[in-house]
């Protein structure tokens, strides 16, 4: 397995559909490819150089997609994170979020955002325990701070921050 590198725009494809099958087995295949339509390819085109591939001989198992505000030069944020189902738990996302990390402190930025879905428990979970705090919301669902609305309408989340050095 390979440290992670630089995206580069021509794994766009690779990712989109990693996404569609990765997600398969939770998802019917239009919900599946529904959440790569998050993926477009100007995340690449654009922000490449902060977004990260793991890869190896059968191609890309893990991408964390996530770049550095342009409107705020203390800020960081990560899109999108997917990893090889055969991956899961053995601390891929955990390097892959580090790496982003690093070079998030090595580019000036001191804080790192990202957001889910309140229902995704899994999600939750992992940013906590990555260290990131969740924001205070408009509401509470199951005890969790949701933004209301957030992604529009009736598409709430749960926003998360962390202090990075």
């Amino acid at each position: 397995m390979s440290e992670p590198r630089r995206a580069h725009v021509s794994d766009h494809r690779a990712i989109v559909d990693r996404v569609q099958a990765w997600w398969g087995d939770s998802r019917t295949p239009a919900q599946a490819r529904e959440l790569s339509l998050l993926l477009p390819k100007l995340f690449l085109q654009f922000f490449s150089g902060t977004s990260l591939v793991i890869e190896d001989g059968t191609g890309i198992r893990a991408f964390l997609v996530g770049f550095h505000s342009p409107d705020d030069d203390v800020q960081a944020y990560i899109h999108f994170v997917g990893v090889d189902p055969e991956l899961r738990g053995q601390g891929t996302a955990r390097r892959l979020y580090t790496t982003f990390f690093q070079r998030a402190a090595e580019a000036g930025r001191t804080e790192v955002r990202a957001i889910t879905s309140p229902g995704n428990a899994g999600s939750i979970a992992f940013h906590r325990a990555m260290g990131f705090t969740l924001e205070p919301g408009d509401r509470e669902i199951d005890g969790l701070p949701v933004h209301g609305d957030y992604d529009g309408p009736g598409q709430d989340r749960v926003c998360f921050v962390r202090k990075i050095a």
